[in-house]
């Protein structure tokens, strides 16, 4: 998710949409924004997609962003403060409704969909691509779930994915929220492939010609080294602990720098997020289908408006900017497993249902 600011980008703009060939192309198109969405936006591009599926002269699907800083922060947080705190959360309940559909559609469809990861890919912006069945890493992709930084907790998918990778190191992306680069990002399921940002633009306009089949293989690379693999060890020891306060516990004592690095990561998040997070990542491992997490994701994330750290979260980090947000409760032994359980609890106004998958 990422602050917003204000462009001249009207709504008809803010996604492009063209087709070169073979191929549609979706273009989120607030630069100064780094990308993030909005509603309109979520629309837009579910109704490209409606046209593409039904048009048999395009055959491939091609998401990128404008500017240089990346595909998408995600879903611009600065409208849910504003919802909230004037509108009682119901214009962001629209919206996830929505958005969490556009992600099982684009998980579920039928044609190639190239996700072109390029730079940062955050939150909202890991829904729109990380669910798509070719996604591009390059030198340059920072992806991320941040969410415990704002007193939020994964969604769009993201717990779904970060369940599904191997040992503890989705529950430690979820939690801290940190961003991982092109290796790590394939090591976790998040991605498919790793094609320099420079060759993006040949790739591109090969797709206008040729299957996406025959293009990869021209321009994909090996991944460079990552850094989670050589941390494996005492990553999957400290997570695989029952609670948040033993994971804290465990990796302060373990010996290594990083991992008491990642203690302190975690103690400045909000406590709440970071306890309903672990439940969620746990959750999803048993649920299964995307489907099936997408409604418990939608039921946490309307059990967040009417929570104190939300707000409160994206105050501290993109309205008053102090990054000195004041969690309630402000430590974890004081969130207590009912109050983690009410997060996953229908929402008095209806569940989001999403069908079976196929």
């Amino acid at each position: 998710m990422t602050d917003s600011v204000t462009d001249r980008v009207t709504d008809d703009d803010a996604v492009l949409t063209r087709v070169e060939g073979r191929a549609g192309h979706l273009t989120l198109n607030r630069p100064r924004a780094l990308n993030s969405l909005t509603h309109p936006m979520v629309t837009r591009i579910a109704e490209a997609l409606t046209a593409w599926e039904r048009d048999p002269a395009v055959e491939t699907v091609v998401i990128d962003g404008a500017g240089e800083r990346g595909l998408c922060a995600g879903g611009d947080i600065r409208l849910i403060h504003q919802d909230v705190t004037s509108g009682g959360g119901a214009a962001s309940r629209a919206f996830w409704r929505d958005e969490y559909r556009l992600n099982v559609r684009i998980a579920r469809y039928p044609k190639p969909y190239v996700a072109l990861m390029d730079g940062i890919v955050m939150g909202g912006g890991v829904g729109v691509s990380a669910h798509g069945g070719v996604r591009i890493v390059t030198e340059r992709s920072r992806v991320a779930m941040p969410e415990t930084t704002i007193g939020f907790v994964p969604d769009v998918g993201g717990t779904h994915l970060l369940a599904r990778a191997p040992g503890e190191l989705g529950t430690h992306l979820a939690l801290t929220g940190v961003p991982v680069g092109a290796a790590d990002a394939l090591r976790c399921g998040l991605a498919d492939h790793v094609v320099p940002s420079g060759q993006l633009p040949a790739l591109t306009r090969d797709l206008a010609v040729e299957p996406v089949a025959d293009v990869l293989p021209r321009y994909a690379v090996e991944a460079p080294a990552g850094t989670l693999d050589g941390r494996r060890e005492w990553i999957d020891h400290c997570y695989a602990a029952e609670t948040v306060e033993e994971i804290v516990d465990r990796l302060m004592a373990v010996g290594e720098p990083a991992a008491k690095e990642t203690a302190e990561t975690l103690l400045a998040k909000s406590p709440t997020a970071l306890k309903v997070t672990l439940a969620a990542v746990r959750g999803a491992r048993a649920l299964g289908s995307l489907e099936r997490v997408m409604e418990q994701e939608y039921r946490v994330s309307c059990a967040a408006l009417s929570r104190p750290d939300l707000i409160e979260g994206i105050r501290a980090q993109v309205i008053d900017k102090d990054r000195r947000p004041r969690w309630t409760p402000a430590a974890l032994a004081e969130v207590t497993d009912a109050e983690v359980a009410d997060f996953f609890v229908p929402p008095v106004d209806g569940d989001l249902r999403l069908g079976d998958a196929p």
